[in-house]
């Protein structure tokens, strides 16, 4: 078997999550079938090395994407005299500096974006189309339902293409010019809209694991999500910045959340822009709105009934020593915990026994094959300026 038998790392409680500024204890176990020299000499038989270190308190959150990584690991090595084979063991661990939405301004404030766009037919202009969309919140955790509203008003004599709504995550990398690394989480789709008709949408999407919008103490990684809606004819988009974080927002959201029966009015302070005024006569000659209709649903890539996605949005606890802690450490913040298949951990919610999650719908998308990145969707600036301004709270 040789003169090493064993040479391993172990942390204190079986823990591999950390938070920044606290202490990494642990053992390293060498079991030898001979004696080995190394500045003197090791008996044969086992052997535990002892050790504790402070972790820095502007430690990064570890992340792991196709473009770059933050990765954290102890490592051992048995140092042995000239010529002789040096032995080298490691043990990767995670750092999470969890992120409060509570913490990030005007979190509780309503989410809405609305554009105004020409329909033209055969180089005719037929009026224009004026989108809408909402969401409860800004920020959300791992398996909260994120409930959108998208308000659709089609000015003119033709029907609009399908409605899209697409979760997306942006992910930002600087080397000596920024890659950006955006693909879609989440999508569905409803129908369109019929020719001077006003129609309203609302849907819900569940949020998978996915890694933090923030990553604190590293500056060469950015992650950010946003809520994409939009229509195909005419070319009509607006994107909601979101965030998605650990501890959840305690406030109760400002916007009222999509209901049965709710009207495009219900929304406070929303009021979409008028018509372009080249089509005003196009308008004022087509018939008159009646009350909005209900679109339905076409696909969700999110297949599984919500009912049955919330019971399976649930994870493994890795953390012993949170999970056996005194209530008062309950209070401070749900267990610790690492998704399947995700990047980074995060903090699950609940006190009841979590298991693996079983469903690969819900989960965020394979790392590995993803191909060169495709262009970033604008930043928060570029959608608010691209909005009215009277839209925009605090303005």
């Amino acid at each position: 078997m040789g003169r090493v038998q064993l040479f391993e790392i172990c942390l204190r409680q079986g823990r591999f999550v950390y938070s920044p500024g606290e202490p990494l204890a642990g053992v390293v176990r060498v079991r030898l079938g001979a004696p080995l020299p190394f500045r003197g000499s090791l008996p044969a038989g086992e052997h535990s090395f002892p050790f504790q270190f402070l972790l820095p308190a502007t430690a990064p959150t570890s992340f792991e994407g196709p473009f770059g990584k933050i990765v954290h690991q102890v490592r051992a090595s048995i140092d042995t005299p000239r010529f002789s084979k040096d032995h080298k063991c490691s043990l990767v661990f995670y750092i999470l500096s969890p992120l409060n939405l509570n913490s990030i301004p005007d979190i509780e404030q309503p989410n809405v974006a609305s554009t105004t766009k020409k329909f033209s037919y055969k180089l005719v202009k037929t009026g224009s189309v004026v989108l809408t969309a909402s969401t409860d919140l800004r920020g959300y955790v791992v398996g909260q339902v994120l409930r959108l509203q998208a308000d659709i008003e089609n000015q003119s004599g033709k029907d609009t293409s399908p409605v899209v709504a697409s979760l997306l995550q942006k992910v930002s990398y600087k080397a000596k010019r920024w890659i950006y690394d955006v693909r879609t989480i989440a999508e569905v789709e409803g129908t369109g809209v019929k020719a001077w008709r006003r129609a309203q949408w609302q849907e819900q999407i569940l949020v998978p694991a996915l890694p933090q919008s923030a990553l604190p103490g590293c500056s060469l990684i950015h992650i950010d999500y946003y809520l994409q809606v939009s229509l195909k004819a005419p070319e009509a988009t607006v994107t909601l910045p979101l965030f998605v974080g650990n501890i959840a927002v305690n406030q109760t959201p400002l916007s009222p959340c999509p209901g049965t029966g709710s009207s495009p009015g219900a929304l406070s302070s929303v009021v979409p822009s008028a018509p372009p005024q080249e089509d005003a006569e196009a308008v004022a000659s087509g018939p008159q709105f009646s009350d909005p209709v209900s679109l339905s649903t076409k696909s969700h890539s999110q297949q599984q009934p919500l009912s049955a996605a919330l019971g399976s949005v649930s994870v493994t606890t890795v953390d012993p020593c949170v999970q056996a802690g005194s209530p008062g450490r309950h209070s401070l913040h749900p267990p610790l915990c690492v998704s399947i298949g995700a990047t980074v951990p995060y903090f699950a919610e609940g006190s009841g026994g979590p298991v693996p999650t079983t469903s690969a719908l819900i989960l965020p998308p394979e790392y590995s094959s993803w191909g060169y990145p495709y262009e970033a969707p604008p930043s928060y600036e570029q959608s608010c300026a691209s909005t009215d301004p009277g839209l925009i709270p605090g303005s």
